[in-house]
């Protein structure tokens, strides 16, 4: 052991047992750690100490690169996260916390128990309802809903690394890299079937889902949207919660301002812009039932939601002629994205152009 580092057998006051204790003395502050090894009971005598004294010098070494005192595993890591993001706190509940890496130690953390982990989410099936009565419907889990559970996972992990919980991010950097989605969104509403759907909706449910309409946000970001972040004079709305662009201004023409400005009216600047008939806010729990329950009652694709909307706002806005920079603010996305799954739509106009350059 270096200079201020030991290691020793603290005997049990029982007289059975006892419990292997690490010192760490930090010469630059001084300041003094202490932790409790366990007893290694599950070994062989002979081969306590040597264990005792392996996990001492893993430790030592932690605090020396300048990790964390505390030993914490995944699944208190997580929990910290969720203390704040509280959407992130349902996919833990779902996924991680009664998971075995749950129990690891975030600082000894491998790519190989991270990768199995990542094995098992991929082989559960999705729930389509999580309705508490009728039969319970799943589906094979897309590239997609992994990629929606992963990141927050990540983003937690990530965070022990900044707050010397874990001293390097190699456990998860590949094991958590995002799939590949499947490709891009094809589900396209004309406006007068987005008509035929606004038609269907309860009131309040027609007011979000106008708003999807009106604006290409996801429908998180709608949901989020404050009384706050919309300034009733200069007719702007400020994305001040999203998945990416958080923060970005957004001018909005009359016909969406006055949408806003009637339900802002009367509400306390904390109040979100759009609330559901019974007070609370929107999630993707509360819009799944209505919009369902109006496309089959529009008679529109099955595979409408409200992610529908967004696209075919994004769709309209591309087909408009408006360059893709300016689509990828309004989005909150990057410029590669949409080029990515609308950039055909640009290609079409373009051999539309060409074609009357014809003699």
């Amino acid at each position: 052991m270096a200079t201020g580092q030991a290691i020793g057998y603290r005997p049990s006051t029982s007289g059975k047992g006892g419990t292997w204790i690490a010192k760490f003395n930090d010469t630059d502050s001084s300041k003094r750690s202490l932790r409790s090894l366990g007893d290694f009971g599950h070994l062989p005598p002979s081969e306590r100490f040597g264990a005792a004294t392996k996990e001492a010098r893993e430790w030592m070494l932690h605090l020396s690169a300048g990790g964390s005192t505390e030993a914490l595993t995944v699944r208190e890591v997580c929990e910290r996260y969720a203390k704040n993001k509280p959407d992130a706190g349902k996919y833990f509940t779902r996924h991680v916390y009664d998971d075995p890496i749950a129990k690891v130690l975030v600082h000894k953390l491998t790519d190989r128990q991270v990768r199995a982990w990542r094995d098992r989410l991929e082989a559960t099936p999705a729930q389509v309802s999580r309705n508490k009565v009728g039969p319970r419907v799943t589906r094979e889990r897309t590239t997609a809903s992994v990629n929606r559970v992963m990141t927050p996972f990540r983003a937690a992990l990530n965070m022990a690394l900044t707050n010397g919980e874990a001293l390097t991010a190699n456990a998860w950097r590949g094991a958590l890299k995002p799939a590949q989605a499947e490709g891009r969104r094809t589900l396209y509403l004309g406006k007068e079937q987005r008509r035929a759907l606004l038609k269907e909706l309860p009131a309040d449910a027609e007011a979000f889902c106008r708003g999807l309409c009106l604006l290409p946000l996801r429908p998180g970001a709608l949901a989020e949207a404050r009384v706050s972040d919309f300034d009733s004079l200069r007719g702007t709305l400020v994305i001040s919660r999203d998945k990416a662009g958080a923060g970005r201004s957004i001018v909005v023409p009359k016909e969406t301002a006055d949408l806003l400005r009637q339900h802002v009216k009367g509400k306390l600047p904390a109040a979100f812009i759009f609330m559901r008939a019974a007070g609370g806010q929107w999630n993707k729990d509360a819009w799944k039932k209505p919009i369902t329950e109006a496309v089959q009652a529009a008679d529109l694709p099955s595979g409408t939601t409200a992610y529908t909307l967004r696209h075919s706002a994004i769709t309209d806005l591309v087909t408009s002629g408006l360059d893709l920079f300016t689509v990828a603010q309004l989005a909150g996305t990057s410029v590669r994205m949409i080029e990515k799954h609308y950039g055909h739509l640009q290609q079409e106009h373009a051999t539309a152009a060409l074609s009357t350059l014809a003699l």
